[in-house]
């Protein structure tokens, strides 16, 4: 076995070749006029793991189109099932590396204890309140609630989604929130005083247009009668419900240290796992794939039709669990933004709109990798883009749910990485399961959003006719009417 140091030197050098570097280029220089960070920056803390360093922003060429996802490290084009698997590998390290920080490995002893059980919707929905140990000593925890139908012995199909904490389980006490949180405030710039924060997030699966992030007035999460209520439609169509709270997981605070570091790394999922650089979002997909643990041994839930969805930030973390966990059957995030489904090539200033790289990166650079922070105002020497999480869902079916008034995402980013992800698909013979889906509202989850969920489920995943298409988006030509 290489020496860990000079298995990092032979990666940075096959790295090269993969993203176009000669020794006789010269050092490239961005074309991207994106204002960059703020010199009065606290930088972070650097967390040492086991990917070692690869090229930095200074060592890697300008790209302006989006790097293949179907070329090796080495140069090799992949043109075969095989080496697909190996060059599969090699693209989940370099997002852990760049894009979302390097996360732990399964555990492999998650339990779940039944905390409670009722039925509701008179008699035709059953909840559950189960309670998710594992990790370390077994010290780590999530509560999950479980609705299934009781019209059929199942097992169903699941949908999970984060929908604030489940029924019957007690809230999390909190970390504070900067007052400038996502309020385009700079957060790497010196911290300043917080205020307090509820951790609740609106039920992502409610049945009114509401903003992903708004605050305010919060669908009751509570009652496992209203929650039910709310999915009357999923219930009927034969699926299972599954919800949990996301920050149980990694708390949505960008909050810091007196060294700088990040203080979210001081509770829940983190102190476990020290030697690990994972941001927000990786800790959200994370706890998914804890849930998908569980899941696997409970009879009632057809462990081979488990769908993860996510709206806004937990639709992009809904994105990244489908990316990286192989169990989940289908992935169906719902206007994921900027650091989304969105290549970042096509997204921010100058290049189509609002959330870039450079916003991402001003105001919630907690959700990331370490590493991605000094590519802001470098958008064209990412060695990656977004289209290789969709790569990595391949052949599985994955659907952008998108809105067609959402000012944050963006139709040509969209666009760009779902056309960059179609040669993966189609080298595994399923070109037809990367879809899209357009619905008319904003930065928001709907009933229109869930009923092209499971219409693309049901083909999908459960061999049905469906009248309808998933690949079109707004700006396309409406198709020629044949004239008999």
């Amino acid at each position: 076995m290489l020496p860990k140091v000079h298995f990092a030197a032979i990666v940075g050098m096959v790295f090269f070749v993969v993203v176009g570097l000669r020794p006789d280029m010269a050092r490239a220089q961005s074309t991207n006029f994106t204002a960059g960070p703020d010199p009065g920056e606290i930088p972070l803390p650097p967390i040492k793991t086991a990917l070692g360093t690869l090229p930095g922003v200074n060592d890697l060429p300008v790209r302006t189109g989006l790097p293949d996802g179907l070329t090796m490290n080495n140069g090799q084009k992949v043109t075969a099932v095989k080496q697909w698997e190996k060059r599969r590998e090699e693209i989940k390290s370099v997002l852990e590396y760049y894009a979302i920080g390097q996360m732990p490995p399964p555990p492999g002893n998650v339990k779940g204890d039944e905390i409670k059980s009722q039925l509701v919707l008179d008699g035709k929905v059953k909840y559950r309140l189960v309670h998710l140990t594992f990790g370390p000593k077994e010290k780590l925890s999530l509560n999950i609630g479980i609705f299934t139908p009781t019209d059929s012995n199942g097992p169903f199909p699941a949908v999970i989604m984060p929908g604030g904490t489940p029924p019957g389980a007690t809230a999390l006490p909190t970390l504070a929130h900067p007052p400038g949180q996502g309020k385009g405030v700079d957060a790497l710039l010196p911290v300043v005083p917080a205020t307090e924060s509820t951790n609740e997030a609106p039920s992502s699966a409610g049945s009114t247009n509401q903003p992903a992030g708004r605050r305010g007035p919060r669908p009751d999460n509570s009652d496992p009668e209203v929650v039910a209520g709310r999915n009357r439609e999923l219930f009927r169509r034969g699926y299972a419900y599954v919800v949990f709270n996301n920050n149980d997981c990694a708390e949505d605070t960008t909050l810091r240290n007196d060294d700088g570091s990040w203080a979210f790394r001081t509770t829940r999922f983190y102190p476990a796992y020290p030697g690990y650089d994972w941001g927000v979002l990786a800790g959200w997909a994370w706890g998914v794939s804890r849930i998908v643990d569980y899941l696997e041994t409970d009879p009632s839930v057809d462990k081979t039709k488990l769908i993860i969805s996510g709206v806004s930030r937990t639709g992009k973390s809904a994105m990244i669990a489908a990316a990286f966990d192989e169990r989940l059957a289908m992935g169906a995030p719902c206007v994921t933004g900027g650091g989304g489904i969105g290549a970042y090539r096509f997204s921010g200033a100058g290049r189509g709109g609002k959330e870039g790289l450079g916003e991402m990166m001003k105001k919630y650079p907690n959700w990331f990798s370490p590493h991605l922070h000094e590519f802001w105002g470098h958008v064209d020497q990412l060695p990656f883009d977004e289209h290789w999480f969709l790569a990595l869902v391949a052949p599985r079916p994955f659907i952008a749910l998108e809105g067609l008034t959402d000012q944050v995402s963006l139709e040509n980013a969209v666009k760009q990485s779902w056309l960059g992800a179609q040669p993966v698909y189609a080298l595994l013979g399923a070109k037809d399961n990367l879809g899209v889906n357009y619905a008319n509202h904003g930065h928001a989850f709907t009933p229109e959003d869930m009923k092209a969920l499971l219409d693309f489920a049901d083909l999908h995943l459960r061999s049905m006719k469906v009248d309808r298409r998933f690949d079109q988006f707004p700006s396309d030509s409406p198709p020629e009417k044949v004239i008999p």
